[in-house]
């Protein structure tokens, strides 16, 4: 793939001044009407060293605005970053909306770099990608552009950089051993960077590469490229509600940016009306929540016992974990006041706090909403030997988002997989994941809110957006076991915990945390 390119490629200093008389104005205002829309831009730059991608950073931003635009430049990742899935790094500085980020380097190290000095198992390579691939679909499914450069030299003309960089003490730091071992073994890492655009080029976030022998060229294309993108990108921001932005699609060495057909995100009238009828025909719906035998009950003797004997457990089981540097993810769900928040507390009460962590999740704020949707979760994922618990999920998108009209059809549709694939990522990366759906029937969920209103010290904790939930509840028990069934996976599994005696409940939440944790210790 990366012999089919012209090397020789080049630019006069008069055509090149010409050019970017209009295109340093026009990418000048594309930045602000990017940022007028709310539309986030990613701009990924890699390639062969010394091929001169912090230069072509540095002319890119220059006709900028500094207030709208980011620059990371990545590096190895650090003793956090390495507690964390690879790609934790690279959510967490995902651009707003409106916003652009622009990676000198970027996740890409992962299959680049770290694979060429064998800090990559060549067993872990076809996953790596798996989940660049998804990282990126993700985002342009929700708006993001994302624009991807691979600057290229060949051996010879980097090497004859690396030596004019060497020969200054202001530049010399710039060439690592590393550098210098990519130049001696050229060809087999131009083999892993031919094998990674053949895996990562995608309609959603394709490829394009820069012929970067002469620097003029390289700058006159860079804007070209980038310029195309954002127009195309603003042009479907333009269209009626209903088209949505759709990702770009393009080839490695084109100066166009090829379109695709334009398709809308709503079903229509009859095609919702045909899911409706089919939905509501509960002998033909699967169903995981009719299993639950709801009668399930302990005395409370046989709960103090039992609660007792797996705190003790657990307070040990957290100890080994950090011991062995073993992340946990525990996410609860289920039905206003079915329990939630007792077995999270129960689960809790003997674990060192220093060790765990529980997060509430709330309706989005403004900065989590100019944010893909999973956003907001990465930010507080485990680091390894740590506990994360989280009080209501990601899981919110294809349940209250979805019922309650916060997203179209087409993305909580699509959230099953974008739900399936980071979760994967997490069990990939070695995170123990359970998730716990607290499953009441509609008259203990009446008992509860009564009893709760009655009490002073529990009034609290209901609100008139609960009542109304309630008139919902055959909305609601559909999508959860929709839900239940399309991401209950073996290395993601959904527990439902019969919840109507509480004190079962609770048992039940622990015995699965213990259980679990056991045969986790039991595999390592």
């Amino acid at each position: 793939m990366l012999e089919q390119i012209d090397m020789t490629r080049k630019m006069s200093k008069e055509e090149f001044k010409k050019r970017m008389l209009s295109l340093e104005p026009e990418l000048a205002r594309l930045q602000r009407e990017c940022k007028a829309k709310k539309l986030p831009v990613m701009i990924v730059f890699e390639g062969f060293g010394a091929a001169g991608k912090g230069y072509q950073i540095g002319k890119l931003i220059h006709s900028m605005d500094p207030r709208g635009f980011y620059v990371r430049s990545v590096g190895r990742e650090s003793e956090e970053q390495r507690r964390h899935p690879f790609l934790w790094r690279y959510w967490i500085n995902t651009p707003a909306k409106g916003e652009i980020a622009i990676f000198d380097r970027s996740w890409y190290r992962k299959v680049l770099l770290d694979r060429f000095d064998e800090l990559l198992p060549r067993r872990s390579l076809s996953s790596s990608f798996d989940q660049i691939n998804s990282f990126e679909r993700q985002l342009t499914a929700d708006g993001t552009v994302i624009i991807k450069l691979f600057l290229c030299i060949d051996k010879k003309e980097q090497k004859k950089r690396f030596k004019k960089l060497q020969e200054s003490n202001a530049t010399a730091w710039r060439v690592s051993t590393g550098d210098l071992k990519r130049n001696k073994e050229f060809d087999r890492y131009k083999e892993m960077c031919d094998e990674m655009l053949e895996h990562t080029d995608t309609s959603y976030a394709p490829w394009t590469l820069i012929e970067s022998m002469d620097r003029e060229f390289a700058t006159v294309k860079i804007y070209t490229i980038v310029i195309q993108a954002l127009q195309e990108a603003l042009a479907y921001t333009r269209q009626p509600a209903t088209a949505q932005p759709l990702p770009l699609s393009g080839t490695f060495t084109d100066h166009e940016i090829t379109t695709v057909s334009k398709t809308t995100t709503e079903n229509t009238p009859e095609q919702d009306n045909l899911k409706a009828d089919t939905s509501a025909d509960d002998i033909l719906r699967t169903s995981s929540l009719g299993k639950a035998d709801l009668s399930r009950s302990l005395s409370k003797e046989e709960y103090r016992t039992k609660l007792k004997d797996l705190q003790s457990r657990i307070r040990q089981l957290h100890g080994e974990f950090y011991l062995r540097q073993i992340p946990v993810l525990i996410g609860f769900e289920g039905w206003d006041a079915g329990g939630k928040g007792g077995a999270i507390k129960r689960l809790t009460e003997e674990m060192d706090p220093r060790g765990y962590q529980v997060h509430p999740t709330a309706s989005p704020n403004d900065l989590e909403k100019s944010h893909h949707y999973l956003w907001r979760f990465w930010q507080n994922m485990p680091k390894d030997g740590h506990i994360a618990i989280f009080d209501r999920t990601w899981y919110g998108r294809v349940m209250v988002e979805r019922i309650e009209g916060f997203c179209n059809t087409e993305e909580w549709q699509r959230a099953y997989q974008e739900i399936n694939d980071m979760e994967l990522q997490l069990a990939q990366h070695g995170t123990l994941v359970l998730k716990f759906w607290m499953q009441i029937d509609k008259d203990e969920q009446e008992r509860r809110f009564k009893e709760r209103m009655e009490n002073p010290e529990k009034q609290w904790k209901i609100t008139d957006e609960d009542w109304r939930n309630r008139e919902k509840w055959d909305q609601y028990e559909k999508a959860v076991d929709e839900m239940l069934i399309r991401t209950s996976t073996t290395y993601a599994p959904w527990t439902i915990v019969e919840g109507n005696d509480k004190y079962y409940a609770r048992v039940k939440v622990l015995e699965t945390v213990v259980h679990a944790m056991e045969k986790r210790l039991e595999q390592k």
